[in-house]
């Protein structure tokens, strides 16, 4: 099915262009009995006017969007910063989106596509279980950054790219690192499975405890609240609270985020526990609170300066033509720090 236009809407009302224009930007000088009809046209079609009558006739508009799901999250703000002086260096036009916990980041794309007249799209954080046939609906390149992408299974042409570091990897390496601390009972504080990092990030705990024989505790695996944003100090807190609650006996706490991570440490401190005495704390991410959080955070250092160079770097190229898509996984650094020690 065609495309619904804003010249369908005028025929189908009788009307010219502008006026359906002034209809969509609320002008007073149109009928108010007209814009009625027209806008009751325009509801049951589904047309969505492209940025109001602003955008009617831009067709070069030089415009990139970002979508950034858990914009809380300090780690994103340091990559939205560069996002955006690396696009206005390039004399893009940047449109930033927060995406909500329950919405689907790639409908909402598709909506701001023919809202904006995009030149392409970054998305920042969510989740990855779109389908071939789904993907291929946008018309934009893009880019999955800090979200790493299985193609394996892809059978027509990749129209995409991804950024990330080995989730699944990194997260094995921070388990290992405390385990070779002395700690068994490792709690570990993330999103749910159905979240492509929370899977992968819970898939690199487990395996760290599988290699040395140690049985999985699948109680010490405590999912974030869903109805809060997944990554915020808030749900760190309210979700170690209630495992410190439970009476499981914990010697350290593992966070998906380093967020999450701080908002542990202040659960810790609140039952009464020393850091890292009593319960060593580490996250992920690397954000710069980490370092100044008393006591410094060990944490797993994602590359975002680079991470976000690349993004809107290989952003630009493919939308010049001249780079095709890559999936790129970048290495990370586990950075050892105050808030973890031996268990003795």
């Amino acid at each position: 099915m065609a495309e619904i236009t804003i010249k369908d809407i005028a025929k189908q009302c009788g009307v010219g262009v502008s006026t359906v224009s002034r209809a969509i930007n609320n002008h007073p000088d149109i009928n108010p009995s007209t814009r009625k009809m027209i806008m009751q046209v325009i509801e049951e079609t589904g047309f969505i006017p492209n940025n109001s009558a602003r955008n009617l006739k831009r067709t070069d508009a030089k415009c990139i969007a970002v979508l950034v799901k858990g914009i809380t999250n300090p780690f994103f703000s340091s990559m939205i910063q560069i996002i955006e002086e690396e696009t206005q260096r390039n004399r893009y036009a940047l449109v930033l989106r927060h995406v909500e916990a329950h919405e689907d980041e790639v409908d909402v794309a598709l909506e701001l596509e023919k809202e904006k007249r995009l030149r392409g799209i970054v998305f920042l954080g969510g989740r990855f279980n779109h389908s071939e046939e789904k993907i291929n609906k946008l018309k934009v390149p893009i880019v999955f950054s800090t979200i790493g992408v299985d193609i394996s299974d892809w059978i027509g042409k990749v129209r995409f790219s991804s950024i990330a570091v080995d989730d699944r990897l990194e997260s094995r390496k921070m388990t290992e690192y405390l385990l070779n601390l002395g700690h068994e009972k490792i709690a570990f504080i993330t999103e749910g499975p159905e979240e492509a990092i929370g899977r992968k990030r819970i898939e690199g705990y487990k395996e760290a405890f599988i290699s040395r024989g140690v049985p999985v505790k699948e109680e010490l695996i405590c999912y974030v609240q869903d109805e809060i944003d997944h990554f915020s100090m808030e749900n760190g807190y309210l979700t170690t609270k209630k495992l410190l609650e439970s009476g499981e006996q914990v010697t350290a706490v593992y966070a998906a985020s380093d967020s999450l991570a701080i908002g542990v440490c202040r659960a810790v401190l609140e039952a009464g526990k020393r850091i890292p005495e009593d319960i060593s704390v580490a996250g992920y991410d690397g954000i710069e609170m980490g370092e100044y959080y008393n006591p410094k955070l060990t944490t797993i250092k994602q590359p975002v300066e680079e991470m976000a160079k690349k993004t809107i770097g290989l952003l630009l190229d493919v939308i010049a033509g001249s780079q095709e898509h890559q999936q790129i996984i970048l290495p990370a650094e586990l950075v050892e720090r105050e808030s973890t020690a031996r268990y003795t």
